[in-house]
């Protein structure tokens, strides 16, 4: 288990959140799966709620902005400033969804979608500095894209946030840790996905570690959930990748990938 109560270095997968058409539903779902308890905030906050796990935050949950838009889970990397990385995303290929905006005194944040047209947040930490604990049960644990125009996205992120690669290709498999500026810790990955279907969207994936896979993949589906990579090992640890009733996507690991 790792806590964090400093702001997040600039290109770390900070935070992820999930909007959903039936709010209570979810929070159901994920306390009886992860465990989590939930902080609502005020009027102001619209209904957007910290999922928490002894009192600190791993993610949010919220009611969808547009119900015309998909079920996901978002990842958000860290940002020094917003306003700046956006004029990068656009200058290399990106494009923006949301444009910079406060969030109360909690931070300010854009949304983008990178060259290869997956969608992630930005965060500008202030009262809120994203995920407080990770790498146990219930919490996140890793970040990575899917995608089927691997050189592009690989570049796209390196000149956005500064990201060295580390290779790991092995009998087909095409994957790179994404090493971020500051200190060269691997912190996301990007996964040439050639099992994607037809016409399905680049995406960013978020894992949460889990303490028993086995069990948390076998009660996600009594909740309701497909699995859409049973449960299986990997080099990194047992693992799941489950579709919750809603339709978002995640995957379950029984070893975290980072430390914080």
């Amino acid at each position: 288990m790792s806590t964090q109560t400093e702001k997040w270095p600039a290109g770390t997968p900070a935070w992820v959140d999930l909007g959903v058409d039936d709010l209570p539903a979810a929070k159901s779902f994920y306390t009886k799966l992860f465990g989590w308890d939930y902080l609502s905030g005020d009027e102001e906050a619209g209904g957007y709620l910290l999922a928490q796990l002894d009192g600190q935050a791993v993610a949010g949950l919220g009611p969808k902005q547009d119900s015309t838009m998909p079920t996901v889970w978002t990842t958000y990397l860290a940002s020094d400033n917003v306003d700046t990385t956006c004029k990068e995303v656009a200058a290399v290929g990106g494009q923006l969804i949301a444009v910079p905006f406060d969030v109360m005194d909690s931070g300010r944040m854009a949304i983008a979608a990178d060259s290869v047209g997956a969608v992630f947040g930005i965060w500008q930490a202030g009262s809120h500095i994203g995920a407080e604990r990770v790498n146990e049960h219930g919490s996140l644990c890793w970040n990575e894209l899917h995608t089927r125009e691997y050189a592009l996205a690989r570049s796209f992120y390196a000149d956005v946030f500064g990201y060295s690669y580390q290779d790991i290709d092995q009998d087909g498999f095409i994957y790179a840790t994404a090493k971020r500026a500051s200190d060269g810790r691997e912190v996301g990955g990007i996964h040439l996905d050639t099992e994607m279907a037809e016409g399905g969207p680049n995406h960013w994936l978020a894992w949460f570690a889990s303490d028993h896979v086995d069990r948390t993949a076998a009660t996600a589906v009594e909740l309701g959930s497909s699995a859409l990579v049973p449960v299986m090992d990997s080099p990194m640890g047992r693992m799941a990748i489950l579709q919750a009733p809603q339709g978002e996507i995640f995957g379950i690991i029984d070893a975290p990938r980072t430390k914080a």
